[in-house]
């Protein structure tokens, strides 16, 4: 990008205009209260920008708190409810520039007990906008927004009387949206009733009747949340040229895993019936939008109740999909607004995608592991001792997989992933192997995050005959790992561009040798920036069944994907790195041999090296100089075959 470019974006998201990056204003934040003061970083500039919080206990029967810097910290609105706005000194104390800080007064918030979720909206142009007005009881009077596009959704409310949360949504009707309105805090379908005056909003306001709940005289206030709609036009990535909101609706099939197309993949969605009664669930990535045939949860934001399991709504790589049954009845018509799913932008600095975390077995159950500063998207947990399986868990599966097995995914509680700061260990007490062998240090987890030019991970069902793949790499995959979830015999198949024809010869990750050559793996097609090619191979693509891929490239100074030829003498490989490689993996394409993994937690150096196999779950060794640091990525030593044979080619995968 043009650093003209740079500055405009920098500037608009400053004073108000399109900013760079979904995470600049918007954030689901998991937390457990403490009863007592509590700061949540978010990375959210509610001081400086503006915005709305949404609060809600997960494990109780509560109200959902909204808390706005339109009206001021002390000041909520309850969402499920007709209430007036209450005042309070000891809920949310503080608007900040990354986020807020609680009090310990309020159960809404912050119970020493609870479990909690917060969404955070930050005012943007083409985002999300917070206005305020006194009724003056006119028909037909114009409020004015800086929303800059025209709203796909708007909720207002009366903070001074018990009235509902009148909404107007875009899908409610495909030519006149503005002739109806629902109520957020109540399961009934659209009314024609006039609370817009039958007219249509614009970019730069929307129009409200006299009717007491939108625009009562003698002093009445109010407060509307308008939530925009992208339709190509969005201003976000670092192009600003990316949508990140939708505000749509679909008609029911009765079919289902049947796709809502956003054009990006959803993080957050509210979805209603329109035409007849449902609750507005709440259903979101860091609670459980998993690859289909996993339990993940919601929330009513009509009701009080506790999170609760649901199967209906599933992560897709270009919006979400929603089985057959109460969201997906056939004929019956819906409205949703979803939240596009993480950085828009590609990593300047490996700590904010990549962890090692070198830690003691026996580990009680939900021990957070916080060392990451990201939620994980992936671990690669590896035991130190006792020959013990490898283990790969995804968030998007939700599934325990075994690297060095041909092995079914299995489901399993091994480990969660409600933490905005790593992972969690599972509920599982019996035979868990996160927590087995409890030697000091005796596991480490390497934890991946999502993120263009870096990592992806995608979920599909194969056909039987050539297809295409999309993901949200934003960059051709430079390697690639494709595994079947059923049992079988299916291996690991993993693509990695500098093997010799690539496209149609794959290695196995869960195996030593050199890998098999079948022009049906991937249809002998090079993977592109927006999906890949599988062929009729049913190691990539059998008919009816679910398949994991996980996409690897290289981020420049944060990543390296690349290949060498052995030397038999110590030589230099140069990633790009300022600071050399924190991650190693390494295979020997010529010959038969391990995938070892070195890292610097548990020591690159200058000497005898530690390390593991993926496809091998062998006690920890360190019995040979293997590698050496080296600033710009790693040094390979010697001439053992495993690293640096004379003349083999070499392929690797390296973070800073």
């Amino acid at each position: 990008m043009s650093t003209k470019k740079k500055m405009f974006l920098s500037a608009a998201g400053a004073g108000g205009g399109g900013p760079t990056d979904v995470d600049d204003v918007f954030s689901t934040y998991l937390y457990d209260g403490t009863g007592s003061n509590l700061t949540i970083t978010n990375g959210i500039d509610l001081s400086g920008e503006g915005g709305l919080v949404w609060f809600k206990q997960r494990n109780a029967t509560r109200d959902h708190g909204l808390f706005d810097t339109a009206r001021g910290q002390g000041k909520y609105l309850v969402a499920n409810d007709i209430n007036v706005e209450a005042t309070t000194t000891t809920m949310l104390t503080a608007f900040n520039s990354k986020g807020f800080t609680l009090g310990g007064g309020g159960a809404i918030v912050n119970n020493g007990s609870g479990t909690y979720v917060s969404w955070t909206f930050r005012k943007a142009k083409k985002f999300f906008d917070v206005v305020t007005w006194t009724g003056n009881g006119v028909n037909g009077r114009t409020i004015s927004h800086n929303l800059g596009s025209t709203p796909g959704m708007i909720l207002v409310k009366s903070t001074s009387g018990s009235d509902g949360w009148i909404t107007y949504h875009r899908g409610m009707d495909a030519s006149s949206p503005q002739n109806y309105a629902m109520f957020m805090n109540l399961t009934g379908g659209r009314t024609t009733e006039t609370y817009w005056n039958n007219t249509a909003p614009t970019s730069t306001g929307f129009t409200v009747s006299n009717n007491v709940k939108l625009n009562g005289g003698s002093g009445q206030t109010y407060v509307a949340y308008l939530f925009a709609h992208n339709d190509g036009d969005g201003e976000f990535g670092p192009d600003g040229d990316q949508d990140i909101i939708k505000c749509g609706s679909y008609t029911g099939n009765s079919a289902d895993a049947r796709t809502i197309d956003l054009g990006f993949e959803a993080s957050w969605i509210l979805v209603k019936r329109q035409d007849g009664a449902t609750d507005w669930w709440i259903v979101d990535d860091m609670r459980g939008l998993f690859a289909r045939q996993q339990t993940g949860r919601y929330l009513e934001a009509n009701t009080a109740n506790s999170d609760a399991n649901q199967g209906k709504f599933w992560a897709d790589s270009q919006g979400f999909a929603v089985d057959a049954g109460d969201y997906n009845t056939g004929g019956e018509n819906y409205i949703y607004m979803a939240i596009r799913r993480g950085s828009l932008n590609i990593p300047e600095n490996a700590t904010d995608v990549f962890d090692v975390d070198q830690y003691t077995g026996g580990q009680a159950v939900n021990t957070k592991f916080n060392s990451a500063g990201f939620p994980a998207d992936m671990l690669i947990h590896l035991h130190k001792i006792d020959n013990v399986e490898n283990n790969l868990a995804t968030k998007l599966l939700d599934k325990l997989l075994v690297p060095n097995s041909t092995a079914a995914a299995a489901n399993t509680d091994y480990a969660s992933w409600e933490n905005n700061n790593g992972w969690v260990t599972g509920e599982s007490t019996a035979g868990n192997t996160w927590r087995l062998a409890s030697g000091a240090n005796n596991h480490i987890v390497y934890a991946w995050k999502r993120a263009p030019s870096y990592f992806d991970v995608v979920s599909y069902i194969g056909t039987g005959s050539n297809r295409t793949v999309t993901h949200n790499l934003g960059v051709a995959p430079e390697m690639m790992w494709i595994k079947a979830l059923i049992s079988g015999g299916y291996d690991w198949m993993v693509y990695h561009k500098d093997v010799p024809s690539p496209n149609s010869k794959m290695l196995k990750l869960n195996e030593t040798g050199v890998g098999i050559d079948r022009t049906a793996l991937l249809n002998n097609t090079a993977p592109a920036a927006t999906q890949f090619t599988v062929g009729t191979d049913v190691l990539t693509n059998n008919n009816t069944t679910r398949y994991i891929a996980y996409l690897f490239a290289t981020a420049p100074g944060v990543s390296k994907v690349g290949s060498y030829t052995g030397t038999g003498s110590d030589q230099n490989i140069d990633c790009g790195f300022s600071s050399g490689a924190r991650f190693v993996l390494i295979k020997n394409a010529s010959a038969s041999d391990n995938w070892p993994i070195f890292d610097s937690t548990r020591g690159i150096v200058a000497g005898n090296d530690f390390h593991l196999s993926l496809n091998n779950p062998h006690n920890e060794a360190n019995n040979a100089d293997y590698i050496d640091p080296h600033s710009s990525g790693f040094a390979v030593v010697g001439n053992d075959i495993m690293v640096n044979a004379s003349g083999n080619t070499y392929i690797f995968y390296a973070i800073a």
